[in-house]
């Protein structure tokens, strides 16, 4: 408990006391239980539970979240203290992967049996359980009484989930002092999808168990909800392996070039702004943001110094990065789930007057996709400082954007991005930090010989003392085998005095020129 928030503390005792005071009634001696079913329902809970795998349902790994069938099956079987009870030995026996693992059991165990409590109730005050009574005959579905325990099954179920999820956010703000909107934000839908399925599952249940067919019947609703539960894990494990995909890859691109750090992510996030002003379906939306975070992972086969060179690219150097396209499109040409995204990867440098690159393809010939996260790219290349260009505002990047609109973009995509850039903003990065200068003008370089930062003037070879006039030039081939080659003979004196060059302090700075693709098309 050391470990636990004082405030933690509090609202997790808080919990378990009160769910012992709800679950208290089951064992006094006047209460009629019936133990047989409320233990076999238990025994049932724990088997699901362990066969279940962890699956992130309203936010928890455990408790009511993935024994829902049964725990609703006991809710509507059971009178509200006795269900409670039903969800402790499933809560207890659960596998805990953090620590501190007695404070974690405690929790889960509160918070199922205070869930399942909830639910009981809500079911018998809906009239439910006189409704499930009177449907204890052969026929179940002809028979009057089952009709009307549905509408008390949904809402015992809906009880369920959100009980649980605000027990469950609840404990999140207290123990990891995060704020009420982001601890609840997406856990109560999250919480109620899952528990309106299992709730038809536990009146399924219910209605065979009282049935002259018996217990054994009802367990025949559980193999369909176990097969669903198991495509849903396997389901949140592929899309869960998608994204750290994604991410792995975006890292490797932006390690290679720092004045593109964080490039992708903010075209990826471009893109999003235009498909949704497009009013494109959530699926398409995820795949343009794909499309745009992965636009530029072919400049992983581009050397690095020509992503980085400051002037203009030979024809030879333009021809290498032009390649990126391909080389990208190469490297995803096999991960089905992308998509479209391929197609935007491979032809995001293609125009709509023909001239772009890699295969010039014109007008409606170039994806959507394509053409959407062009102008994605386009922009924040303009609103960010490169190495051979500065960052221009967001104004004139727009106004870069209409003027070139209909020969190189899509109008119907910037217009898009104009309206959305209207009602959301943009938040431009800011621009890499130069190395940091020494007071005496030195620039500070890393020894990685002695792993220390040096000192280095310009005209002095690192390595000597001041004054001292090396009698050769370095030569890296034998210094790397540790051999001294001769000294090579004194050049003649100068026949005139050196052309003095004057070089002034600072470059003036002059208002950037309407915007164009960087040195070799580079954005």
């Amino acid at each position: 408990m050391r470990a636990v928030p004082l405030a933690a503390r509090v609202y997790i005792l808080g919990a378990v006391l009160l769910s012992a005071l709800c679950a208290t009634p089951a064992l006094s001696p006047a209460a009629d239980v019936p133990w047989p079913t409320a233990g076999l329902l238990a025994a049932l809970a724990v088997l699901w539970g362990s066969a279940l795998p962890r699956l992130p349902l309203g936010g928890a790994a455990a408790g009511p979240d993935w024994c829902g069938p049964v725990l609703l099956a006991g809710a509507f079987l059971l009178p509200a203290p006795a269900a409670a009870l039903v969800a402790v030995p499933a809560a207890l026996l659960g596998p805990v992967e953090r620590r501190p693992v007695g404070v974690r059991r405690l929790w889960r165990c509160a918070r199922s049996a205070l869930a399942a409590y909830a639910a009981s109730y809500a079911f018998g005050l809906g009239g439910g359980r006189d409704a499930l009574a009177a449907s204890q005959v052969p026929a179940v579905a002809g028979c009057p009484g089952f009709p009307h325990a549905l509408a008390p099954a949904v809402g015992a179920a809906l009880v369920l989930g959100l009980t649980s999820a605000a027990l469950e956010g609840g404990v999140l703000v207290t123990a990891e002092g995060r704020s009420p909107r982001l601890a609840w934000r997406g856990r109560t839908l999250c919480s109620l999808v899952p528990h309106l399925a299992h709730g038809l599952a536990g009146l399924t249940m219910a209605v065979l168990w009282r049935s002259p067919y018996g217990p054994a019947a009802a367990l025949l609703a559980l193999p369909p909800m176990y097969v669903c539960a198991r495509v849903f894990a396997l389901c949140h494990q592929e899309r869960a392996a998608h994204q750290a995909t994604v991410r792995a890859l975006v890292q490797a691109v932006d390690i290679k070039d720092r004045y593109t750090r964080g490039h992708s992510e903010r075209v990826g996030r471009a893109s999003v702004m235009i498909a949704r002003e497009l009013g494109m379906g959530g699926d398409r939306i995820e795949t343009l943001r794909v499309a745009g975070v992965l636009h530029d992972l072919g400049k992983l086969g581009v050397p690095t110094r020509l992503l980085r060179k400051n002037g203009p690219l030979t024809p030879e150097e333009r021809g290498v990065i032009e390649l990126h396209p391909e080389y990208g499109h190469e490297m995803v040409r096999g991960i089905g789930f992308l998509g479209e995204a391929r197609d935007a990867i491979l032809h995001h440098h293609e125009r709509l007057d023909g001239s772009g690159y890699p295969h010039g393809l014109a007008g409606a010939d170039i994806p959507e996709a394509a053409r959407v996260v062009a102008v994605a790219d386009a922009f924040d290349a303009m609103t960010s400082t490169r190495a051979y260009r500065r960052a221009r505002p967001v104004p004139a990047a727009v106004e870069e954007l209409k003027r070139c609109a209909g020969a190189q973009f899509d109008p119907r995509m910037v217009d898009a991005l104009t309206r959305a850039l209207d009602r959301h903003g943009w938040h431009t990065p800011a621009p890499p930090e130069p190395r940091p200068l020494t007071p005496a003008g030195r620039r500070r370089t890393a020894d990685p010989g002695r792993g220390e930062a040096r000192e280095r003037t310009p005209g002095r070879t690192p390595g000597r003392a001041r004054g001292q006039v090396p009698d050769r030039a370095p030569d890296h081939a034998s210094d790397q085998r540790g051999n001294v080659p001769p000294a090579p003979p004194p050049a003649p004196p100068p026949t005139s005095p050196p052309e003095t060059v004057s070089v002034p302090d600072a470059a003036p700075k002059t208002p950037p020129g309407p915007w164009r693709p960087g040195p070799g098309g580079r954005t």
